[in-house]
């Protein structure tokens, strides 16, 4: 599929829509958590969160920490790093699948990447991989540091985008032990393609574009955006793909968060898309699980980087049957499905 800038830019738009707007409803939550069934409040004896804030090179750093059931800091702790989507923030899906983990006995963090979130750092929204992969091993210096934090048995877990940054981690920082992916999305490769390869005839336009952005900013002009534009109900609705529909309805709607936005910085393109998830995946010698839902139309990244990852014996493809992309953050039976997995792989490896 051949398309022009102006229609790549709209069928990207769902991972790049500035969401604010959409998601302005006061949050009532004590915690901000959007997803089903989040911690209210900490009961002693129970999986509690805490929210906590730490310097990752000059930048503050917004985390929740979720402890298991009857946490002892005196005891010693497996635990997970949990990397959110493109555009997510910790309080959704990342934060679901971290109090699940706390529940199985993890401690389990999930943090909002620099520049993005409640997290610092300006310009807002600035969207680079060598970025987003120092907030993992970010998270790694801080809870291993942690109480009850046992530094030897740490696992990471990469959500969407995340997933696609925790495979380069894990690459090369070896204090995780086992990673896993969940409908791992390989950012930089659909940034330059375009989704299923959808946007190969507009990359030297949008290379040309973010070169002047850069140049603009460096100038001490505006900061420009990608794909900073609203779509209607019926834009949406006639998106050929899967995943920015259904993304539309959580992001936007169902799971809207004020700090959660797609938006990011046209600049950021120049880094982006030079990047692809699934170079040197033979570094990864740990145990790897990748999971997806076999009917999420973003499978085909999670399948190319699971081939190239030859240099581990011990890895797993885990198809949750049903499922689309964006369903497995939060439908309670493909969550349960890849939670059961999880704990499967991680109490094997971890």
């Amino acid at each position: 599929m051949k398309i022009n800038l102006r229609t790549y830019f709209l069928l990207i738009m769902v991972t790049s829509i500035n969401f604010i707007s959409l998601a302005q409803a006061k949050q009532v939550h004590p915690f901000g958590l959007v997803y089903r069934d989040a911690i209210a409040e900490n009961v002693s004896g129970k999986v509690n969160i805490h929210p906590v804030s730490y310097k990752l090179n000059g930048i503050d750093i917004s985390a929740n920490i979720y402890t298991p059931a009857n946490y002892d800091q005196t005891k010693k702790y497996p635990a997970v790093v949990v990397a959110h989507p493109n555009g997510g923030v910790k309080e959704q899906v990342a934060g679901l699948y971290a109090q699940r983990l706390a529940e199985s006995g993890y401690i389990a963090i999930a943090a909002d990447a620099s520049f993005q979130g409640a997290s610092g750092g300006q310009p807002r929204n600035v969207d680079k991989p060598a970025f987003r992969i120092e907030d993992i091993r970010g998270m790694a210096d801080f809870i291993t540091q942690y109480a009850g934090v046992d530094s030897n048995h740490l696992g990471l877990l990469g959500i969407c985008g995340g997933g696609g940054y925790a495979l380069k981690a894990a690459q090369t920082d070896k204090r995780f032990k086992v990673v896993a992916t969940l409908s791992m999305f390989n950012s930089g490769v659909v940034r330059r393609n375009g989704f299923m390869n959808s946007g190969l005839s507009t990359i030297q336009q949008r290379l040309k574009q973010a070169t002047e952005a850069r140049a603009l900013e460096a100038a001490g002009g505006e900061v420009r955006y990608a794909a900073d534009t609203k779509m209607t109900d019926e834009e949406i609705a006639r998106l050929p793909f899967d995943l920015y529909r259904e993304g539309y309805e959580y992001y936007g709607k169902t799971h809207a968060h004020p700090n959660s936005t797609f938006r990011y910085t046209m600049s950021s393109l120049l880094d982006l898309m030079e990047f692809d998830a699934a170079t040197n995946m033979d570094l990864i010698n740990q145990p790897l699980l990748m999971m997806a839902g076999s009917k999420a139309d973003t499978y085909y990244m999670t399948d190319s980087a699971f081939n190239l990852a030859t240099g581990t014996k011990e890895k797993e493809l885990f198809l949750i049957p049903g499922a689309t992309h964006i369903q497995t953050y939060y439908v309670p039976e493909y969550v349960s499905q890849a939670m059961s997995k999880l704990n499967e792989f991680f109490g094997k490896y971890l």
